[in-house]
């Protein structure tokens, strides 16, 4: 009988060990599989632009303090000692700078002075050498996030980037004995037991940390008796296969650190950015002690929720140290008496929607939904995240004035509100700086900035006069007067706005005031087949027809269409290809994919710095004049455009440096019952006042080909010294500059002249 029992019992032990064996097989394949492939669906992140700086600049102190504010900069109250703090004083910002690491550059942080005087950067120090910079560069803020079907956000970290203070205070908070047991602790165990016995409820868990990544990485939170014994058994097999530093490098990178928004915050490098605005290399002792706080429930003890009860954990952890020797009595002392100190967040996932959603279609050209959620790319945009949030502002408050001044335009349904859109680029590059697509996001997706078609009205004039330089030169006088044209059978008579009936104008003049009839007359004199050519030289997308009505912007346009083709005016007469993407880098930061500018020339420089010197006087004296009252007195050349019924509304206005597009309207076509100057063009000036480093003055460089000549300005051609009672410099391309005399005044002055010698025999 004895026998047959311990036969009985061999068999079931042998049956055991051969099942427990053939499960912990099954679960080192799982979790050979797993850990041999990509061990994190991880986001790409997107990036603005660098921020420049340099000695000379128009730029604020309260502005700096703004994009340091955005880029996680801690102020202190003396000169900084840590990468990512600033001191600022009434005249100076003492930074610290962080790492710069891009596709171009890597430059480690060093400590600069930037000093400021009347709203300008004087000087930029290095201090640590006492040199002073030409330029100063600040790392790309971050703008967003590509998430898959889970919302993470996570940063990896190698072991060997944790400080020894982290990883003391995470196996202080979690697993004082990680490095000392094989994946389970029964001691561990036992003294959570007596814990939560003498308690009388739940304070301590047992689990090491292999056990817990065995569960973040495997199992459900269940707390049943199969589930535990697997975790166990997982947690065994974790060490047999990796040591101690992998698996505590694959936990820092795991563990759930809290919630930003609908995201969540997974390992200590993301927690590191998040609460601190630094990177792990970075975090000091009680900044460690902090994040090993928050593992044990990052709700409870996030410093955003509760700062003294997270101080009062982080404190806990530090007590820990105290009692391994990991810190001494001196550092336990010094670290307690230092309060929490966090950089203030934000719960927004991504910012500037309508402009990542048109890079998102860019990039879903190159890089599928699924890449884009899980493999760490770094994607570095032409956003300047200061324009872009000027342009928002501007916007939101330009539409709400509106509204305010005009209660008609109100509208209770937000899909029905008075909308606008907003497009910034730089003319030379080609790159975006800021699109707006409308003033709310979550009320409508709709991007009119790039989905839109609209009438541009007289917006469109500038092409016209561009089209007739070959002919005509800016002095050129053009009919003004009432006339009929037949449109598909049909009589067309075009009006001037603003009831003018001088009976001939200048072409300066014409588009300065945006005369309609003159504009006409213009575009029939060059040619109707010549302008819809000029279109297609400048691609838009738009099939012009050979029409009239043409010349006055009736043909539907998209915003960024328009906004590229005036870019090609303040460009010396290149047009860019509109780029929001610069480099997509790996997660080892090689670059995977790189954007070249591209350019293609559509006119010559000289007829662009003329066309260009011809909307300056749109600004200084005609429809765009109420710019001034503004304070925008650099040279800015711009031109106004209303639509029939006041459907439309536009305002495109550049310097060399930047050019901005506005559009105000109703989706519907409602009209809005205001102009150009007075709907879209305050919200250009709102927007460029905000951006003074861009507005420096210089003005349109004269190209080769362009002569200045005196002309009278009654008859557009050579003035003879003083006879002409107005002479005005005019700028002509050198093959077509008048040849003939001003044939008004000369007669005039001959018999004025017969009549004072008359008047002189008498007397």
């Amino acid at each position: 009988m004895l026998k047959k029992l311990i036969w009985g019992i061999s068999i079931l032990l042998t049956v055991a060990v051969v099942a427990a064996a053939g499960y912990g097989g099954y679960l080192w394949g799982r979790i050979e599989k797993r850990f041999s492939a990509r061990r994190w669906q991880v986001p790409s992140t997107l990036y603005s632009d660098t921020t420049l700086l340099y000695p000379g600049q128009p730029y604020r102190l309260g502005l700096l303090k703004r994009k340091l504010d955005r880029l996680g900069y801690k102020q202190t109250k003396s000169s900084p000692v840590r990468k990512g703090d600033v001191h600022l004083s009434h005249f100076a910002a003492e930074i610290y700078l962080r790492d710069l690491a891009t596709p171009a550059q890597n430059r480690p942080g060093f400590p600069a002075t930037i000093r400021f005087e009347k709203d300008r950067i004087r000087s930029i120090e290095r201090t640590d050498q006492h040199v002073f910079l030409p330029l100063l560069e600040l790392e790309p803020e971050e703008i967003g996030q590509f998430y898959g079907s889970r919302w993470e956000r996570r940063q990896l970290v190698s072991i060997k980037q944790v400080p020894q203070h982290l990883i003391h205070a995470v196996l202080a908070a979690e697993d004082a004995r990680f490095y000392e047991h094989h994946g389970f602790d029964p001691r561990g165990i036992l003294r959570a037991v007596y814990i939560n016995v003498r308690h009388g409820s739940i304070r301590q868990g047992g689990s090491t940390i292999t056990q817990q990544l065995a569960k973040n990485y495997f199992l459900t939170a269940e707390r049943t008796f199969s589930r535990k014994l697997t975790e166990l058994m997982m947690a065994l097999v974790m060490e047999l296969k990796y040591d101690k530093d992998e698996i505590l490098e694959i936990y820092l990178n795991e563990i759930y650190m809290g919630q930003k928004g609908s995201a969540a915050i997974n390992g200590v490098g993301e927690a590191a950015r998040f609460y601190f605005g630094k990177s792990v290399p970075d975090l000091s002792l009680v900044e460690a002690a902090l994040l090993a706080g928050l593992i044990k429930s990052p709700g409870r003890y996030s410093p955003f929720e509760d700062l003294q009860r997270s101080r009062q954990r982080r404190d806990t952890v530090l007590q820990a140290m105290h009692t391994r020797n990991w810190i001494t009595e001196r550092q336990l002392q010094r670290a307690l008496a230092i309060g929490v100190d966090v950089v203030k967040t934000s719960t927004q996932d991504n910012r500037a929607p309508y402009f990542m959603d048109y890079l998102s279609q860019q990039l879903e050209t190159l890089y599928s939904h699924q890449n884009l959620s899980s493999l760490g790319m770094s994607i570095y945009t032409t956003m300047d995240t200061q324009v872009q949030d000027a342009a928002e502002q501007a916007l939101q408050r330009g539409l709400a004035r509106l509204e305010r001044d005009n209660p008609s335009l109100r509208r209770s349904d937000p899909q029905q509100q008075l909308q606008g859109a907003v497009v910034v680029m730089q003319p030379k590059t080609g790159y975006l700086l800021a699109m707006v697509g409308g003033r709310d996001y979550q009320s409508s997706q709709y991007n009119r900035a790039v989905q839109s078609r609209r009438q541009p009205g007289s917006a469109f004039k500038p092409f016209v006069y561009l089209a007739a330089l070959d002919q005509l030169t800016p002095a050129s006088r053009l009919s003004n007067l009432e006339k009929t044209y037949t449109v598909n059978g049909q009589p067309w008579q075009p009006q001037n706005f603003s009831g003018d009936f001088e009976p001939d104008v200048s072409m300066r003049t014409a588009l300065k005031l945006s005369h309609n009839r003159a504009t006409v007359d213009l575009a029939m004199q060059t040619g109707l087949d010549r302008l819809v050519a000029l279109t297609r030289n400048f691609q838009f997308s738009t099939p012009f027809k050979a029409y009239p009505s043409l010349a006055l912007g009736a043909f539907e346009v998209v915003p960024l269409e328009l906004a590229r083709a005036y870019c090609a005016l303040a460009a010396e007469g290149v047009l860019p290809y509109p780029l929001s993407l610069r480099d997509v880098a790996d997660e080892n930061n090689r670059v995977q994919q790189r954007t070249h500018i591209s350019f293609e020339r559509v006119t010559t420089a000289a007829k662009a710095f003329v066309v260009s010197d011809m909307l300056t006087s749109v600004v200084a004296e005609g429809t765009a004049r109420s710019l001034q009252h503004w304070g925008l007195y650099r040279p800015v050349a711009g031109k106004t455009g209303t639509t029939n019924d006041f459907r439309d509304a536009w305002f495109i206005g550049y310097t060399p440096d930047i050019l901005a597009l506005v559009w105000v309207g109703f989706d519907n076509g409602d009209s809005i019952h205001n102009t150009g100057s007075s709907a879209a063009l305050p919200i250009w000036a709102e927007l460029m006042q905000a951006l003074p480093w861009y507005l420096t003055g210089t003005g349109f460089r004269q190209p080769a080909g362009v002569v200045v000549k005196t002309v009278c300005s009654e008859s557009g051609l050579l003035s003879e010294g003083r006879k002409c009672p107005f002479p005005m410099q005019e700028f002509f391309l050198e093959n077509n500059v008048p040849t003939e005399s001003c044939p008004i005044h000369p007669r005039q002055n001959r018999l004025r002249r017969i009549i004072d010698g008359i008047k002189e025999i008498f007397e």
